[in-house]
């Protein structure tokens, strides 16, 4: 048993499969969380008696958890019960046009056609060869590899892959890239959105993006019970496998001693020593000293500008009619690049929505619903501003009737109770993730140079490691989950040498040839 001990800071996804990792390869960890429990950014509302997502609502690349709970001796199917989706999304752009995406590219290309004309169905088929062909080309030297940047890229795919990297468009903004495949606006609207998953706009993230499109055909899942599942068979494997979680437990300071990471202080005074310490949390967090001034130096600073997009959330339960709602329904704005205008440039709301629509009793299928009230969660893209602008009353409102509005002109009538809604605001996400100013997705991915400025597991300071959807590989559920992998894995390789060299000292602090 080794006798090393490790500090995660952070229950979010990253920092529950850091913990994980490393507790099931023998090392002491702790695990400190200031809220009641796990979830970070996978996390739920209560209204009344109901419980809604009111982050991630689905699951992807699964193969992540597969993998990470086989090494641990555990199986994730056994841990959360997940059921695949029948139908990707429905998207609306008035009563009258509809497109459902199915994990099936015939289906979808009939679908397309159905809407757009053969041309498109064509063009729909060698989008989905192109995402394809752009997952196929980064996943090992770019999702699974430790921060790498374009010339790690280059030596990785050697002189014969040199074709594969030009031909994924990673110079070319994905909008204009999606004029190759599609000549209907809406289609290029929604293929577009992919952008958004990371906080995006479509006008300026690169092209390479569309292998979010060939992730989502792989298999979308939903989990039994809620997102919040996920978090809890992560907290509960790390514990079995020895390491110990305090909830209610707040890191204040990273300690730094002769230049390196060695524990942290928490706001109770409390001071807990360590060999390690994996800060799950924004980078910004720590670049604006929430952590104290060693992990301040750490890391560099995130500009404002930098930052992703943000969001208005709402979640309540109503009577829902007029639009067949799946679980997951999106109705576009009439103008993409006046709304993402106003969210980049303008830094404001948009002034028609694109509006996301999770319907958490229904399944992804057209199977109907049992009637009465269900449980919604409606979401539109904000500006990252919620530090330097508070939302008024009036503010909310005003974007709650222009929501409703963009929802009502694709025949969709919900008849709520605002007195039960919960309103997040990118003020209150600024609240939750300290430093951001309500981003959820870290920096924002506009450039091909912006997927290789996020930070990696390791830091300037040694000792003290990284985790979450703010650093590399990206944002959203397995991407976390690869994040905490990595920073495992660094320190893993980092404690093994620090051990061998520490061998290799003779008693008299010199060294034998």
């Amino acid at each position: 048993m080794r006798s090393e001990r490790v500090i995660v800071v952070g229950a979010g996804v990253g920092g529950l499969v850091a913990a994980l990792e490393l507790a099931a390869r023998g090392l002491e960890v702790v695990l400190v969380e200031r809220a009641a429990k796990p979830g970070g950014k996978m996390r739920e509302a209560r209204i009344g008696d109901d419980r809604i997502d009111v982050g991630p609502t689905v699951l992807t690349m699964r193969w992540v958890f597969d993998e990470l709970f086989e090494r641990v001796g555990a199986t994730f199917d056994e841990a959360v019960g997940l059921r695949p989706v029948e139908i990707l999304a429905r998207h609306a752009w008035s009563e009258t046009e509809r497109l459902d995406l199915f994990p099936q590219i015939e289906r979808t290309a009939d679908a397309v056609g159905s809407l757009a004309g053969a041309r498109e169905a064509r063009g729909y088929r060698l989008f989905c060869e192109q995402a394809r062909r752009i997952y196929d080309t980064l996943e090992r030297p770019f999702l699974r590899a430790s921060r790498p940047g374009p010339l790690d890229l280059v030596r990785s795919a050697g002189w014969r892959g040199m074709a594969d990297l030009w031909s994924i468009q990673p110079f070319s903004p994905m909008q204009r890239a999606l004029g190759r495949y599609f000549e209907d606006p809406r289609l290029r609207q929604l293929f577009g959105r992919y952008a958004t998953y990371v906080g995006s706009s479509p006008f300026s993230a690169p092209a390479t993006l569309m292998l979010i499109a060939h992730v989502e055909r792989e298999g979308v899942w939903l989990v039994e019970g809620g997102m919040q599942r996920v978090a809890d068979a992560l907290a509960r494997l790390a514990e079995e496998r020895g390491a110990r979680l305090r909830y209610r437990s707040e890191a204040s300071e990273v300690i730094s001693e002769r230049g390196r990471a060695k524990g942290v202080v928490l706001s109770t005074g409390e001071r807990i020593e360590a060999d390690a310490v994996v800060v799950n949390a924004d980078p910004a967090a720590l670049a604006e000293g929430r952590f104290g001034l060693a992990a301040k130096r750490a890391v560099a600073r995130v500009s404002p500008s930098r930052r992703s997009l943000s969001a208005l959330t709402w979640a309540f339960t109503a009577e829902a009619e007029g639009f067949p709602l799946l679980r997951h329904s999106i109705f576009f704005s009439r103008d993409s690049r006046s709304e993402f205008e106003d969210l980049f440039e303008r830094a404001r709301m948009p002034a028609d929505p694109t509006v996301y629509v999770c319907a958490q009793d229904r399944e992804g299928s057209d199977r109907s619903r049992p009637p009465g009230p269900e449980r919604l969660f409606c979401l539109v893209n904000a500006p990252a501003r919620g530090d330097a602008h508070p939302f008024t009353h009036s503010e909310i409102e005003r974007c709650t009737e222009r929501m409703f509005a963009r929802l009502a002109g694709c025949g969709l009538k919900v008849d709520r109770s605002p007195t039960e809604t919960r309103v997040t605001t990118p003020t209150d996400f600024d609240r939750l993730f300290p430093a951001t100013g309500g981003a959820l997705y870290g920096t924002v991915s506009h450039g091909w140079r912006a997927s290789f400025r996020r930070p990696g597991a390791r830091t300037r300071l040694p000792g003290l490691y990284l985790a979450g959807g703010s650093t590399h590989p990206g944002a959203g559920v397995p991407m976390a989950a690869l994040s905490g992998r990595m920073a495992a894995a660094a320190i893993l390789s980092d404690l093994a040498s620090t051990a061998r060299s520490r061998t290799t000292a003779t008693s008299g602090g010199t060294s034998t040839p």
